[in-house]
């Protein structure tokens, strides 16, 4: 009877011995009543009634929500703002031994600097830099958590809604700011475009009076050019009509070469090239015209050749 008594109770101190820890976990074993070892994840042995399983929790990572909290801005304006907070026990000791409630310190500490960073921003800023927001915030706790054995890996802002008044006037301003810009912007358009439209009409101008001074200047060189070309023309003319007279009186002299009429024939050309001669100054605006009498061409031919004789006949 003794005996069984005796194997029953070895049997259970055995079992109480023996202690699993989930893996993740850790555990701290005090011996009559004082911290001696913190226990790993796995199978580990204690003594019955001398070692006590004192504290055992997560070592993973945990997820802090943090309800949505009044806060008043630099600028008294009140806000509301709820966060995420990202934590884990770093230190099994000193989270126990340090601190009593651990989750209720951390949701205090979370809130108070939340509260804290929103009093010393404006509400814009709350709005423009909540990355920044979330570094301080972040640093700040790491800091103040840090003698519980306690690591804050990320804080994160979810919303920021201002009073119910503040969102109103908001509101208004941003309509009021939407109607100035769009004032503006029209502004700002109709002056482009009357700047463009007075450039345009300028460009054209110039344009314009370019087009007609280089139609001047080229109608000028065109003139000045045809009067050039009309000038050689003539004076070729003149040139050649010259060489064929030269030409005919010495092919008519070639050919009346010791012939009693040749100094006869040689004035009538002569008189004829006159004749000519007459004609072409007669078209000049500036020249004289001499009139005859078809009747008395031959008594004037007479006369051009006498003329023309005189020099021979004194000679």
């Amino acid at each position: 009877m003794w005996g069984w008594l005796i194997a029953i109770g070895v049997g259970a101190g055995a079992v109480s011995s023996v202690k699993i820890i989930q893996q993740g976990n850790e555990a701290l074993v005090e011996r009559l009543g004082s911290y001696d070892r913190k226990l790993g994840h796995g199978l580990s042995f204690v003594i019955p009634g001398l070692d006590r399983l004192a504290f055992q929790e997560t070592v993973r990572e945990k997820v802090l929500e943090i309800p949505p909290q009044p806060c008043i801005t630099r600028d008294n304006v009140s806000i509301t703002v709820d966060a995420v907070v990202y934590w884990k026990i770093v230190d099994m000791e000193r989270a126990y031994y340090k601190v009593q409630n651990l989750n209720a310190a951390v949701v205090n500490i979370v809130l108070t600097q939340i509260r804290a960073e929103m009093g010393q921003i404006e509400l814009d800023e709350t709005f423009t830099a909540r990355a920044q927001i979330n570094e301080i915030l972040l640093r700040d706790l790491d800091i103040a958590t840090d003698p519980w054995g306690v690591k804050v890996t990320r804080v994160e802002l979810r919303d920021i809604i201002p009073s119910t008044a503040v969102q109103e006037s908001m509101e208004l301003q941003m309509s009021a700011e939407r109607r100035k810009r769009a004032s503006v912007l029209t502004s700002e358009g109709e002056r482009e475009s009357a700047v463009n439209s007075a450039r345009g009409k300028a460009e054209a101008q110039v344009l314009d009076a370019e087009a007609r001074q280089k139609s001047v200047i080229l109608a000028a060189e065109a003139e000045q050019k045809s009067i050039v070309l009309k000038a050689q023309a003539e004076r070729q003319q003149q040139v050649l009509r010259a060489q064929a007279t030269a030409e005919a009186i010495q092919i008519v002299t070639q050919a009346l070469k010791g012939d009693p009429r040749a100094a006869e024939a040689g004035k009538v050309l002569l008189a004829l090239s006159y004749l000519e001669m007459g004609t072409i100054v007669g078209k000049s605006d500036s020249s004289k015209v001499m009139f005859m009498d078809p009747r008395s061409i031959p008594a004037t031919l007479q006369g051009m050749l006498s003329i023309v004789d005189e020099p021979n006949g004194k000679a």
